[in-house]
C-alpha cells in the first residue's frame, strides 16, 4: 500500500537535494581556490597517507640541504684560510733561501728577520680565524681561541735570550663537527688545527744519572719552526736555517695534503647536494600528483554543478508554488 506524499515531504525533499547540489558545487569552489583535491583527510583517506609522507620527506631533504650548504661555506672558508697559510709559508721560504745564503749584510738579516717576525703574527692570526663567530680550526671547542698571540722578542742586553712564539705550546681540540647530510650519513666538516699546524712536543731533559734518551721524532709544530727559524736568523747559524727549511717543505707537503682532503670533500657533498635537488623534484612531482587538482576537468565539473544548482531551483519554485488560494480557485 502506498503512503500519502504530502506537501511538507516534498519541501523536505526539495531542501535536501538543494542541500546536495549546493555542498557539491562548494567543494568545487575550495579545490579551485586551493587548487588542491585533498584539502581534508576525509577527501581521500588514502592520498592523504601518501601525501603525508611526502611532505615528511622533502621537510628532510630542506634539512640536509642546510647540512650540505653549512659544510660547503665551512669548508670552502677552511681552504681560504688554507690558501692563506701556504701564501705565507712560500713568503717564508723565499725569505729563509735569501737568508742562509751567506751573502747578506747585518741590514738585510735585520729586514729579513723583521718580515719574518710579522709573518709568523699572521700565521698566528690564521690560527684563530673565526668563522660567523666560531673559532674554525679548535675542533668542538669552537667558543676558544686555540692559540695564544704573541711573540717575546730576545733581550738585548742578554747574549743568550732568544724569541718565543707563545703559540707553539698550544695544542687544538681533536672533536669532530659532523653533519647528517642524507639519512644515516654524516660528514666531517671541520679541519684539525693540529694538522695544519703541528704540535709542540717539549724536550725531555734526562735526570742526572739516567741513560740518554733515544732521539725522538722531529717535532711538527708550525709555531716551533717559525721560532727556530727566527732564531736561526738571530744567531746567524746557517745550518740550523738548513734543517728548518726541511722542516718547512714538509710542513707545507702536510697542508697540502689537507687541502687535498677538503677538495675530495667538496666534491663528495657537492654530489650529495645534486642527489638531494634530484629528490627534491621527484617528491615534489610525486606530491602534486597526489594532492594537486585537475584544473579543466575541475572547472567542467564546476559549471555543471552550477547548472545543476540553478535546475534544481527552477524545479523547486513549481513544486511549492501551490498555495491555499490555488486551492480556493
Amino acid at each position: 500500500m502506498m503512503g500519502r506524499i504530502t506537501q511538507g515531504m516534498m519541501n523536505t525533499q526539495l531542501l535536501s537535494n538543494l542541500n546536495n547540489n549546493l555542498n557539491r558545487m562548494n567543494e568545487y569552489q575550495n579545490q579551485l581556490a586551493t587548487t588542491r583535491r585533498i584539502n581534508k583527510p576525509s577527501d581521500d583517506p588514502v592520498g592523504i597517507t601518501f601525501s603525508l609522507r611526502y611532505r615528511s620527506d622533502l621537510g628532510s631533504n630542506d634539512q640536509y640541504q642546510k647540512n650540505v650548504n653549512a659544510a660547503i661555506s665551512w669548508m670552502e672558508f677552511n681552504d681560504t684560510m688554507l690558501n692563506q697559510t701556504t701564501e705565507v709559508l712560500h713568503r717564508v721560504r723565499e725569505l729563509s733561501v735569501l737568508a742562509s745564503n751567506g751573502t747578506n749584510t747585518d741590514t738585510s738579516l735585520d729586514a729579513v728577520k723583521k718580515e719574518l717576525f710579522q709573518l709568523t703574527n699572521q700565521l698566528v692570526t690564521v690560527g684563530n680565524t673565526q668563522f660567523n663567530g666560531k673559532y674554525v680550526f679548535n675542533g668542538q671547542k669552537t667558543d676558544l681561541a686555540p692559540y695564544q698571540e704573541g711573540i717575546t722578542e730576545p733581550n738585548p742586553n742578554d747574549p743568550d735570550s732568544l724569541f718565543v712564539v707563545n703559540a707553539k705550546s698550544n695544542s687544538c681540540d681533536e672533536g669532530e663537527i659532523k653533519l647528517e647530510i642524507a639519512t644515516s650519513v654524516t660528514l666531517s666538516m671541520n679541519v684539525q688545527g693540529n694538522s695544519i699546524f703541528g704540535v709542540y712536543t717539549p724536550p725531555v731533559v734526562p735526570l742526572p744519572g739516567d741513560p740518554p734518551l733515544p732521539a725522538g721524532p722531529i717535532d711538527d709544530s708550525l709555531y716551533k719552526l717559525m721560532e727556530d727559524i727566527l732564531n736561526t736568523l738571530h744567531k746567524n747559524d746557517n745550518k740550523g736555517m738548513s734543517d728548518a727549511l726541511a722542516r718547512l717543505d714538509s710542513r707545507m707537503d702536510k697542508i697540502i695534503g689537507v687541502r687535498a682532503d677538503i677538495g675530495a670533500k667538496l666534491n663528495r657533498i657537492q654530489l650529495a647536494s645534486d642527489r638531494l635537488q634530484d629528490i627534491n623534484l621527484n617528491v615534489q612531482s610525486l606530491l602534486s600528483k597526489t594532492e594537486d587538482a585537475d584544473m579543466p576537468a575541475l572547472i567542467t565539473n564546476m559549471k555543471t554543478s552550477e547548472s545543476v544548482y540553478q535546475a534544481s531551483l527552477s524545479v523547486g519554485t513549481k513544486i511549492i508554488s501551490p498555495s491555499l488560494v490555488d486551492f480556493l480557485r
